[in-house]
């Protein structure tokens, strides 16, 4: 008989209706001087953002906030233009914890659905805080696109 191990661990799930098409939410998340704009929760600011954006590309992303610089660092699991990325997620202050990270996106008419889930991540004390965390960056992405479409 098998004896799992196995522990159901927390999930952060973040549901955003933006407005632009999903090319362009894609490409967003792709664009590494676009994305120090907006990827950053709170009052953070990305300072560096490295992305090689193909399956097994890395991305490393260096956040600055009052505590110090925070870096992250992953590695593209899957790239689907434009409907979704997938990529893992090791933070530099907890070096043993990696989590994936997957953003869908779906066309709804003339602006895109985006889904964000963040899986693997080790505690509940995490999730509450990587829940704010991921809602204030996807904020700021929206607040981002709205400024994009407003120039145009």
């Amino acid at each position: 008989m098998k004896v799992s191990n196995d522990v159901s661990r927390p999930i952060v799930r973040v549901t955003r209706l933006l407005a632009a098409q999903p090319k362009t939410v894609f490409a967003a998340w792709t664009d590494a001087e676009g994305f120090k704009e907006w990827f950053c929760p709170l009052t953070m600011r990305v300072v560096v953002a490295e992305l090689e954006v193909r399956v097994g590309g890395h991305l490393r992303i260096v956040m600055r906030g009052d505590d110090g610089d925070n870096e992250i660092r992953g590695v593209y699991r899957e790239v689907r233009p434009p409907t979704r990325l997938v990529f893992t997620w090791t933070p530099s202050r907890t070096p043993g914890e990696e989590s994936v990270v997957t953003v869908e996106l779906r066309a709804v008419g003339t602006q895109t659905e985006l889904t964000l889930t963040h899986e693997l991540v080790p505690d509940e004390d995490s999730r509450v805080r990587r829940q704010r965390g991921w809602e204030s960056i996807i904020g700021k992405l929206s607040d981002a696109l709205a400024r994009a479409n407003a120039e145009i």
